[in-house]
């Protein structure tokens, strides 16, 4: 069991989806600021907040932002470096959010990031767009 654990490094991998992840937020946070200063509002540009940087990785999204007429934008980024339909994961919260903000909420979706990175969005209900699996559990003893 030690070599196998030995061979798997979880920590180094945890570690590189964290920076890959802060990465294509930090794009996502860039590109809604210019499109917002693009579309003439620097005002709203101004009040882009990059939650999961400055509150945690809770509220369900990471970036809070705007529609050109004002209208919030809650953004959760997914990067992966592989091609578009690299599967990613996504937590109940986040999908909770969602569901509770279907106008709002958006997914969006940067793949093969490393190389040329490329871009889509998605709004709820995501089990439109994407198949759903349940990769883990909580076990509670009876």
């Amino acid at each position: 069991m030690t070599e196998i654990a030995r061979k798997y490094d979880v920590a180094g991998r945890d570690e590189r989806n964290r920076v890959l992840g802060e990465a294509g937020e930090e794009r996502v946070l860039i590109h809604e600021r210019a499109s917002l200063t693009a579309a003439g509002r620097a005002d709203l540009a101004r009040d882009i907040r990059w939650v999961s940087h400055l509150d945690g990785d809770g509220a369900g999204y990471d970036i809070a932002s705007f529609d050109p007429d004002g209208r919030p934008r809650l953004i959760e980024v997914k990067t992966t470096n592989g091609g578009d339909r690299t599967p990613f994961h996504i937590s109940r919260n986040e999908l909770d959010v969602a569901d509770a903000n279907p106008d709002e909420w958006r997914l969006v979706r940067l793949w093969d990031f490393s190389r040329r990175p490329r871009a889509y969005e998605l709004s709820p209900p995501l089990d439109a767009h994407v198949s759903l699996m349940a990769t883990s559990y909580l076990a509670r003893l009876l």
